[in-house]
């Protein structure tokens, strides 16, 4: 059910791939919320996704734009602004890519030349739109920059990778940007800590699986899907959330502030006890062998 809660704002949307992608729901929501909104993403990925079906159906355009690239995101915000007839209201930032993960490569032993790469496309993007966007004066006063992000960035979380430091960077950004953008154009940036999600780029990360069901289990609400999240995100694009800035919000069911679960303790019990049992069986049977013997 629609409340209509961006009625009356525009938007620009980053990373849209898939129905699977958070940006597309996040696009969706919008829509039905009353928004207008305008996509974009890195050509290449235009070339391999399903963005144009998603501008048809929220009755938009999309804007192909290396996020990487400060000429690009000129021309990319120009546009929006001439597609708009002026200044709009909130900004998606949901881009993520490290080479490193996509080649198996360890956090122990990385490739600096994908290290980089990373930090380029997954977090210094953000303070590029951001830089672009305060230099064209393209945000309207109270108006919400909202960038995705994971609990990896406080916490270490096998095979994340070098990604866990791009979000701690993109989470620094938003903090900084955040002070600033504030202070002269009352423009809240904001980060939102998602639950592990099964989005293309995330299933590229190393034992996705078995994170998500270890976190679902150590979740006392489970995980937060896609749909929630945007959700959350169209709340945080409305007048609803106009005092909030700098932060970095988790929704994630509460992961973030447990240790321990009962669900996840029970899984971790009946597998230590497997384990007690083998032990007890090799011992024996090392025993019994050298009794023989």
């Amino acid at each position: 059910m629609a409340f209509n809660l961006l009625k009356g704002k525009k938007g620009l949307i980053f990373g849209a791939l898939n129905d699977k992608s958070i940006a597309w729901k996040v696009a969706e929501k919008a829509y039905e919320e009353g928004a207008e909104i305008v996509l974009t993403n890195a050509p290449f990925a235009l070339r391999l996704g399903d963005t144009e079906q998603l501008a048809k159906a929220c009755n938009t355009e999309v804007i192909p734009a290396d996020a990487t690239s400060v000429e690009d995101i000129e021309n990319l915000i120009d546009k929006t602004l001439e597609i708009f007839g002026g200044k709009f209201d909130f900004i998606l930032h949901s881009i993520g890519m490290s080479p490193n993960v996509r080649k198996g490569i360890t956090y122990d032993n990385l490739n600096y030349d994908y290290f980089l790469k990373t930090l380029d496309v997954s977090a210094l993007s953000f303070h590029k739109i951001l830089q672009v966007s305060r230099k064209k004066d393209a945000l309207n006063d109270w108006g919400s920059v909202l960038a995705l992000s994971y609990v990896a960035a406080q916490r270490t979380l096998y095979g994340y990778n070098d990604m866990a430091d791009a979000k701690s960077l993109l989470e620094s950004i938003a903090r900084s940007f955040g002070y600033i953008y504030g202070r002269e154009k009352k423009i809240r940036v904001n980060t939102i800590s998602q639950s592990p999600t099964p989005t293309t780029a995330g299933s590229g990360i190393m034992g996705l699986e078995g994170l998500m069901d270890f976190s679902n289990r150590m979740s006392p609400l489970g995980n937060a899907t896609a749909e929630e999240c945007a959700d959350y995100c169209v709340t945080m694009f409305s007048d609803l959330t106009k005092k909030i800035t700098m932060q970095n919000i988790f929704h994630d069911g509460g992961f973030s502030s447990m240790g321990m679960s009962r669900r996840a303790m029970d899984v971790y019990s009946k597998n230590l006890d497997e384990c007690c049992e083998f032990r007890d069986i090799d011992f024996k049977d090392i025993t019994h062998k050298f009794e023989e013997f």
